[in-house]
């Protein structure tokens, strides 16, 4: 399994360089070119089950070949191609592939520590949170001066990771309760970026992995859902506490942002609307399907929606799906209801496998991903192809839920 080593190993590999301001030693786009190349490497070399994902790939081509907008340049293709290119290709490559148990945990503890080295710059490379102005908005001070929206699926991520493992038994620092310091150090840090969606992923995929995971034991003993979410109950108390003081941090703030509020709507000259939540997302969004009405079958080309949209022209798109639809009309219907059916399908099968709840919570944080980030992060397609492992374990027997 060296290739998957390599491939969760180079997770925070281009977050990393952005922060550090690389470019061009480092090339700014670099991660997902470079997940593109691991990803065809470990195909070439026989790593090939997941047929559909070729269908997927064959789907994003005829967008590609046309521009409605006429302004669309090939860097601008490829910056919005590269991403469901990167998932379909991890869907040929992760599909059926099988790995055992403790190949699976090591590969965890692979995806997490590149996610420590970026929670070591957001550290290092941030002012004294004394010394920051905290507005309503995101902010690049206490993300290590990159992008809050990204460093924040990356530390989101984290604190998901270290909370499976340490449910699991697993530590990846080989203490408990360094865990524990850990994972407060990943939320603590992701929710003074501002940047809602990495954070609300994170506790999303906590909250489903709780739901599905039958086994805490390590042992092979099984509970119900209910008494799995009472254990986890002094985490989500020092996880509130956590949230408490960063809020105190931030002079109150951080839950006004949570809340929705910007600086228009607590001066009352702006209606606290879904759009205003989401930052106009919910605008791009209903552009997009307007773009999409207009042209079903073919869309308006890749890239082309950006020029097009009525009142969010010039925004980068922020919801895939949206964007699949309005730029690649049915086909990228298509490829959405293929991405869909294969969540529904690990969602059916992760109840008999060891460790499916986590492949579960990789699936719903990757979608959640696209929601706020669209395709650009090395994160949604990396989650997408682990989602879709087959975990083995020959000793293990089918667990029988406690009453």
């Amino acid at each position: 399994m060296p290739i998957v080593y390599l491939i969760v190993y180079s997770t925070s590999f281009e977050l990393l360089a952005r922060m550090s301001g690389t470019s061009p030693f480092i090339p700014y786009e670099l991660g997902k070119y470079l997940l593109l190349l691991l990803l065809g490497f470990g195909i070439l070399k026989g790593y090939r089950k997941g047929n559909i994902g070729w269908l997927m790939v064959f789907l994003l081509l005829p967008a590609a070949l046309f521009d409605m907008s006429g302004e669309s340049t090939v860097r601008n293709i490829v910056f919005n191609l590269i991403g469901p290119v990167n998932v379909a290709l991890a869907v040929v490559f992760f599909r059926k592939q099988e790995i055992d148990k403790e190949n699976f945990v090591d590969s965890l503890r692979l995806l997490l520590y590149p996610l420590v080295s970026a929670l070591a710059f957001t550290v290092l490379g941030s002012p004294s949170l004394e010394e920051v102005e905290f507005t309503l908005g995101a902010n690049f001070e206490t993300s290590g001066g990159f992008g809050s929206n990204q460093v924040s699926t990356a530390l989101g991520l984290g604190a998901f990771l270290v909370f499976i493992l340490w449910r699991k038994r697993e530590s990846f620092s080989g203490y408990m309760w360094l865990d524990v310091v850990f994972m407060l150090l990943f939320a603590f840090r992701g929710l003074v970026t501002f940047s809602r969606g990495g954070m609300i992923g994170g506790a999303l995929g906590i909250i489903v992995f709780l739901l599905l995971d039958r086994d805490i034991s390590g042992e092979g003993r099984a509970i119900k859902p209910n008494k799995a979410i009472l254990t986890a109950i002094p985490v989500f108390i020092i996880l509130a506490v956590t949230f408490t003081y960063a809020n105190s941090v931030t002079g109150g703030l951080l839950s006004k942002r949570y809340q929705g509020e910007t600086p228009g709507t607590l001066a009352g000259r702006k209606e606290k609307t879904l759009n205003v939540i989401t930052s106009n997302r919910l605008q791009i969004f209903n552009d997009d399907l307007k773009l999409w009405k207009e042209h079903p079958v073919l869309g308006v080309g890749v890239g082309a929606s950006r020029k097009l949209r009525d009142k969010s022209e010039g925004f980068l798109s922020h919801i895939e799906i949206s964007r699949l639809l309005s730029e690649h009309g049915a086909l990228g219907l298509i490829y959405v209801l293929i991405l869909l059916k294969l969540g529904w399908e690990i969602l059916m099968r992760q109840k008999g496998m060891p460790y499916g709840a986590i492949l579960a919570s990789f699936y719903i944080i990757a979608l959640f991903t696209t929601f706020h980030a669209a395709m650009r992060t090395y994160v949604s397609p990396l989650l997408f192809g682990l989602s879709m492992l087959t975990i083995v374990d020959e000793g293990h027997d089918e667990l029988e839920i406690e009453s």
